[in-house]
C-alpha cells in the first residue's frame, strides 16, 4: 500500500501536472452533492446527527494565582467536565444570533469582523455568517461589526477603538460582566446573548450565499512579511475540505475533535467544518491547558485531553517537537535498564513499521504512559503549517501508536494541496495531490531545481484547482502569484520548492524565500539549516540568518532551559537563567553541539552556524517573533537581534 502509485503526470512530463489516481479524470468539487455552500453543510449535518453532541466546553471551577519562584504570578485553573451543546442545539443559536446581526445592521455580502479565540462561538459566529451570506474577515479592515471576548476587548481592543472608525457595534461573547464606561462615542457594546435574544424573534428574510460568494477573508501568518487577506469563496473551502477529509479513513460520528489552533488559521477552520460536516463533537481546548503538565493546569487537576480523550487532532510541528523532546529528556532520566529496555522496544516497532506491521507488546507494556498524555485515544493526528522533521514524524507514530498524516497546503489553497495516507509510513514527504487539486512543477534555474533534475524532477510547486482562491482583498498588486489556465482552472504559485517522487508523492525540499546567497556563491536554505538543528537536545527553537555580503551563516537560539541548565552547573556555572544564556562558554557549548548535530545529519559546512546568540526568552505569538502556529517571523527577528547580528558579523 505505501509503496503503491498515488499520482501521475496528465500529460506524462516530468513537470506534471500530477493527479491522485483515484480522480484522475476530474478534480472533485463537492463532498455531498447540491451541498455548495457552507450553510447547506452544516444544515446537512444538523438534519443527520441533531440530538448528538457538536461542540464542547470545560466549565471553569476556579482560578488561582501561583507565585513561581522567580517571583512571577502565573494563573492556574481548575476545570470540571465538558459541557456538550447538541448540533440541533447549535442550530438555533446560529438562527437566532444571524437574526440578531441582521437586527443590528449587518447587511449581506458586507464584511464583518471576528478576532477572539479558538472556542465554540467562534465557530457559532462563522456559522451564523456562513448562513446569513455576512463575509467573515480574521482582521479588522472597516467592518461596523465587530466579534470579540472580554479579555481580548480590555486587553487589546480597548485602545484601538478610536483608529476603527467605521466601527458601530461590538459584541463579546462570554457572560462575563463589562466595564462599559471608556468607549469611544458611537460604538454599542452588547453581549453575544443579548443579540441572541435580539434575534429570537421568527425571521424569513435571510439572502442565502451563493457558491461563488465571498465566504472567509482569512489573514496569512505574516511569516514572510506583511499578513495578507485572501479571499475564500464558499466552494473553494467546499472543494477544499472535499479533498482534506478523502484522505481521513472512517471520518464519522464516533470520532471526538481536540480544538485548540488558532480558528483564524485556515488549517483548524476547515478541520473544524469537517468534523461537523460528517458528525465528529469537537471539544475546545487551547496550548496552556491541553496536557496535565500543561502551563495554566494546577498541579494535580488534568488537562483537557485526559478529559476529553479525543480521536483525531491537528498538530503544529513546534507542538509535536516539544511533546517529542519532552518525552526523550524523561527517558535520559530513567535508570540505565528502563532506557535500554526503551530503545530496545522502540527500535523494533520502528522496525515493524517499516515492514508494515505494528508492535501491540511494545504498545501496551512501553509506550501506554506516553499515549496517555493526549488521552490514550488518539486515532490520527494531522500536522501542518510547517515542515516535521523525521525523527518527530517517527516518534508520533511509534509512541503514539498512531499515524501522523503530515499535510501540505496554504490560507491560498483553503490549506488543501496534499496529505500523507495513513498507510504511508514514509518520512520527511507530505502525501499525493488531493483529489481536489493538482500540483505542477516549475523550473526555477537560478536556485539550480528543474523538472530535469537527477534522480527526481524538482521545481517551484503550483496548485491547481477548484480550492484556489480569489486573491488578495484589496491588494489586486499582489496578485501576480494566482494565475488561469486556458481550461478556466485557477493556480496559485506557492514560493516552495518541492521533488516529485516516482509514486507521485510531493517532498518540500526549500522555500524561495528561505534561500540566501552567500558571498562565495554557495545557497543556504535557512529552513533546512533550523528544521535539522531543532532535534539538537539543547536548542527548543532556532532561528538561522544570513547576509548575502557575508561568507557564514549565524543563529539565534532558545535554549531547552532544563538542559542547558544542567550543562551550565556541570561547567561551574551556577548563575540566574538569564546570565547563563549570555555567558560565552555555554554559547561555546551550543556551537559544540549544533556541530555534533549537524555533521550526523550531514549538512554542508557552510550551512552550520559559525555563531549563535542565546535567547532567555522564548519566543511566544505574544512576543511578535512568531506567528500564531509559532512559524517564524524573520523580518522580526532580524529587527530583534540587529545588535547581535552586527557583533556576530564584526561590527560590518
Amino acid at each position: 500500500m505505501a509503496k503503491r502509485e498515488k499520482a501521475k503526470s496528465t500529460t506524462g512530463k516530468a513537470e506534471g501536472p500530477y493527479r491522485c489516481v483515484e480522480n484522475f479524470d476530474n478534480l472533485a468539487r463537492e463532498d455531498f452533492e447540491g451541498k455548495d455552500t457552507l450553510d447547506k453543510l452544516f444544515e446537512h449535518a444538523v438534519q443527520r446527527f441533531g440530538k448528538a453532541d457538536c461542540l464542547g466546553t470545560r466549565e471553569v471551577l476556579n482560578e488561582e494565582n501561583e507565585t513561581q519562584p522567580s517571583g512571577k504570578i502565573f494563573k492556574k485553573l481548575i476545570l470540571g467536565e465538558y459541557r456538550w451543546l447538541s448540533y440541533d442545539e447549535v442550530d438555533q443559536i446560529i438562527s437566532h444570533l444571524g437574526s440578531g446581526l441582521a437586527a443590528l445592521g449587518q447587511q449581506p455580502k458586507s464584511t464583518i469582523a471576528i478576532f477572539c479565540e479558538t472556542r465554540a462561538e467562534w465557530m457559532i459566529t462563522a456559522q451564523a455568517c456562513f448562513r446569513r451570506n455576512f463575509p467573515l474577515v480574521t482582521l479588522y479592515c472597516g467592518a461596523t461589526h465587530l466579534i470579540t471576548s472580554t479579555e481580548l476587548l480590555e486587553t487589546k481592543l480597548k485602545s484601538i477603538l478610536p483608529e476603527m472608525h467605521n466601527l458601530k457595534h461590538v459584541i463579546y461573547v462570554d457572560n462575563k460582566s463589562i466595564r462599559r464606561t471608556g468607549y469611544p462615542e458611537g460604538i454599542q457594546i452588547h453581549s453575544m446573548q443579548a443579540v441572541q435574544e435580539l434575534g429570537a424573534k421568527p425571521d424569513n428574510s435571510v439572502q442565502r450565499p451563493q457558491p461563488t460568494d465571498l465566504a472567509v477573508v482569512m489573514y496569512t501568518s505574516g511569516s514572510t512579511g506583511q499578513p495578507k487577506g485572501v479571499m475564500i469563496i464558499h466552494s473553494n473551502l467546499i472543494a477544499g475540505m472535499t479533498g482534506q477529509c478523502e484522505r481521513i479513513p472512517g471520518l464519522g460520528p464516533k470520532d471526538t475533535y481536540i480544538g485548540y489552533l488558532p480558528l483564524a488559521h485556515v488549517l483548524e477552520m476547515t478541520a473544524e467544518i469537517s468534523c461537523m460536516t460528517y458528525g465528529c463533537r469537537i471539544g475546545y481546548s487551547s496550548p496552556q491547558t491541553l496536557s496535565d503538565q500543561s502551563t495554566k493546569i494546577k498541579k494535580g487537576s488534568k488537562g483537557d485531553c485526559s478529559v476529553l480523550r479525543p480521536t483525531l487532532m491537528a498538530a503544529v510541528p513546534e507542538i509535536m517537537d516539544r511533546i517529542y523532546k519532552n518525552v526523550m529528556n524523561k527517558v535520559q532520566e530513567m535508570s540505565y535498564v528502563q532506557r535500554t529496555l526503551f530503545k530496545l522496544g522502540y527500535n523494533y516497532k520502528l522496525e515493524q513499521i517499516k515492514m508494515g506491521y505494528d508492535a501491540p507488546l511494545c504498545n501496551m507494556l512501553l509506550f501506554k504512559k506516553v499515549k496517555a498524555q493526549l488521552g490514550g485515544n488518539i486515532r490520527m493526528m494531522l500536522s501542518g503549517g510547517a515542515p516535521l522533521s523525521s525523527a518527530t514524524q517517527r516518534f508520533m507514530n511509534i509512541c503514539f501508536c498512531c499515524p501522523v498524516g503530515q499535510g501540505y497546503g496554504l490560507t491560498e489553497t483553503c490549506g488543501a494541496g496534499t496529505i500523507t495516507e495513513v498507510a504511508d509510513y514514509s518520512t520527511g514527504r507530505v502525501g499525493a495531490p488531493l483529489i481536489c487539486c493538482e500540483v505542477k512543477l516549475r523550473d526555477w534555474v537560478e536556485g539550480g531545481y528543474t523538472s530535469q533534475d537527477q534522480p527526481r524532477p524538482r521545481g517551484e510547486i503550483m496548485i491547481g484547482g477548484p480550492n484556489v482562491t480569489m486573491g488578495y482583498y484589496k491588494s489586486e498588486h499582489l496578485n501576480n502569484d494566482f494565475w488561469v489556465d486556458e481550461q478556466g482552472q485557477r493556480w496559485f504559485c506557492t514560493g516552495d520548492v518541492g521533488e516529485i517522487h516516482p509514486d507521485g508523492c510531493l517532498q518540500i525540499v526549500d522555500r524561495k524565500k528561505d534561500l540566501v546567497k552567500l558571498q562565495a556563491g554557495e545557497y543556504v536554505s535557512l529552513g533546512k539549516v533550523e528544521s535539522a538543528l531543532k532535534n539538537c537536545p539543547l536548542i527548543e527553537n532556532i532561528c538561522a540568518y544570513a547576509n548575502s555580503d557575508q561568507n557564514y551563516v549565524i543563529s539565534f537560539v532558545v535554549p531547552n532551559q532544563k538542559q542547558l541548565t544542567i550543562l551550565a552547573n556541570k561547567n561551574g556555572i551556577s548563575v540566574a537563567w538569564e546570565e547563563i544564556c549570555n555567558h560565552p562558554a555555554m554559547e561555546k557549548e551550543v556551537l559544540k553541539a549544533i556541530k555534533e548535530v549537524a555533521a550526523s545529519i550531514k549538512l554542508q559546512r557552510f550551512e552550520i552556524p559559525v555563531k549563535v546568540r542565546l535567547s532567555p526568552e522564548p519566543w511566544t505569538p505574544e512576543t511578535g517573533l512568531v506567528t500564531d502556529a509559532f512559524k517564524l517571523k524573520r523580518k522580526e527577528l532580524k529587527n530583534h537581534f540587529q545588535t547581535d547580528i552586527e557583533r556576530m558579523y564584526g561590527g560590518k
